[in-house]
């Protein structure tokens, strides 16, 4: 590797033979164990350019960090530099224009308790140590998604480098061209150093739980579902999680059951919550129900330990075009073999309301006239296991195929070959995002990400 002399970098270089080297490597998957020559951990937007500039003049392949949430691991890379924006964490909030301005390394955590703060929220996802950019720049689906849309449905602007080293504004009003691109295939123009996100009105309160049922009972569940979301307000946003029951919560002659779980998130007054959850909760007998009024920072943080760093991670995704008994058995049917020694499921999130009221040509994003999203998850420790719980969740995603629609929730993705890519898009926005990439990168130096060549 070239001497690291970056030109006025005021931030940190790791190099390996640094001490803190291994630690500043790793990222939130395990399988994305990787060794870059160099890590440059951006103390702001000039450290950003002067690292790109760097990695330019030496040739070096270009990972970017934000969170380092990345399923596919596209924060990191072998031999070549992580433009780190771990260090670039800075957050305000505008309470008279209900702006957040977020820099390139925060987490939801800190966005979720800044704004909560004011009585505000921006719908963002559901585990607290991801990374805001990573998140928004592919969507943003979360639990306020039926009421204030995707989190790219918020994002008023961006400030990213481009690949030449230059500082772009984007927004509805600057460089649409290249704002539309941003909203769901980020990743490919530049490294978005901030966001300005609208947020909302939201009560320091909701109701939050779930009901489980024995797996056998999934078609009757899918009509419930069906029923419940038919009349459902916008504040109500719903799962259906396939998985093995664990004790605790289970009870101990429960453990190891295939469930059928129907989770709601109901962000509205504790009334209409408890109205609207009553079809869900009398005269089905479930095996467990969980519903109750919670801190909404405290249901936003309750998958972080789960989803912790250090686990090995696979999944794939799509859309499903509507909730049919024919998908919901599907969905059931990937219970009955899964592999020992890890933690499998299927989920189904809940679309319409909001996200249903912005047009699918708005931005890059695709997949939003879906009635819901689909993901197949595996999660395990060790390399021993990487091929078994990879082949289940190639199989379960195989036979939902042909129950999709158009489109990927492109941060699920973890092919990047450009069938795959064409495939998340669709045919016509990728030929358009084949365009602006052609603009704004026609070296194609950000192509660690679901890569749109030029």
């Amino acid at each position: 590797m070239p001497a690291a002399t970056l030109e006025n970098f005021a931030g940190r270089l790791i190099k390996p033979d640094d001490p803190e080297y291994d630690a500043a490597r790793i990222v939130w998957n395990a399988m994305a164990d990787k060794r870059p020559a160099l890590i440059a951990r951006c103390a702001g937007a000039d450290d950003v350019i002067s690292a790109l500039r760097f990695a330019r003049e030496h040739e070096m392949v270009v990972a970017v960090r934000g969170g380092g949430h990345s399923v596919a691991g596209f924060g990191t890379c072998d031999g070549g530099i992580v433009i780190d924006l771990s260090g670039m964490r800075g957050l305000t909030i505008d309470p008279e224009r209900r702006v957040a301005h977020v820099e390139g390394g925060a987490h939801l955590s800190q966005l979720d308790r800044e704004a909560q703060s004011l009585g505000l929220a921006c719908p963002v996802g559901v585990v607290g140590h991801t990374g805001v950019a990573g998140l928004t720049l592919g969507g943003g689906m979360g639990r306020l998604q039926r009421k204030f849309g995707f989190t790219i449905d918020n994002l008023v602007s961006v400030d990213l480098i481009a690949a030449d080293g230059r500082r772009l504004h984007a927004s509805e009003d600057e460089n649409a061209d290249l704002f539309w691109g941003m909203r769901g295939a980020g990743p490919n123009f530049g490294v978005v150093t901030s966001f300005e996100l609208q947020l909302h009105p939201q009560e320091a309160t909701v109701t939050h739980g779930w009901i489980a049922f024995p797996i056998e009972r999934s078609r009757e569940v899918a009509g419930l579902v069906r029923e419940f979301l038919a009349k459902a307000p916008d504040e109500a946003w719903m799962s259906i999680n396939f998985g093995i029951a664990t004790d605790p919560p289970f009870r101990s002659e429960q453990a190891g059951m295939p469930v059928v779980m129907v989770s709601v998130t109901h962000s509205g007054s504790l009334t209409d919550a408890e109205r609207d959850l009553r079809p869900l909760r009398e005269g089905l007998d479930p095996l467990m129900d969980t519903f109750a009024s919670q801190p909404y920072i405290a249901v936003q943080g309750m998958n972080d330990e789960a989803m912790a760093w250090g686990k090995r991670f696979y999944m794939k995704g799509g859309f499903l075009a509507e909730l049919s008994d024919e998908a919901i058995e599907a969905c059931a049917a990937q219970m009955t073999h899964v592999p020992a020694g890890g933690e499998c499921g299927v989920s189904l999130w809940s679309q319409g309301g909001a996200i249903g009221r912005v047009s699918d040509d708005a931005m890059a994003f695709t997949g939003r006239t879906a009635a819901s999203w689909v993901g197949v998850e595996a999660a395990w420790e060790g390399a021993a296991l990487d091929e078994p719980h990879k082949a289940w969740s190639r199989r379960a995603m195989a036979a939902l195929k042909p129950h999709t629609t158009v489109g990927q929730y492109v941060n699920d993705a973890v092919e990047s070959d450009v069938g795959s890519v064409r495939a998340i898009y669709g045919d016509a926005k990728y030929e358009r995002l084949v365009a602006l990439k052609r603009t704004y990168d026609p070296d194609n130096v950000f192509r660690l990400n679901a890569n749109i060549r030029p």
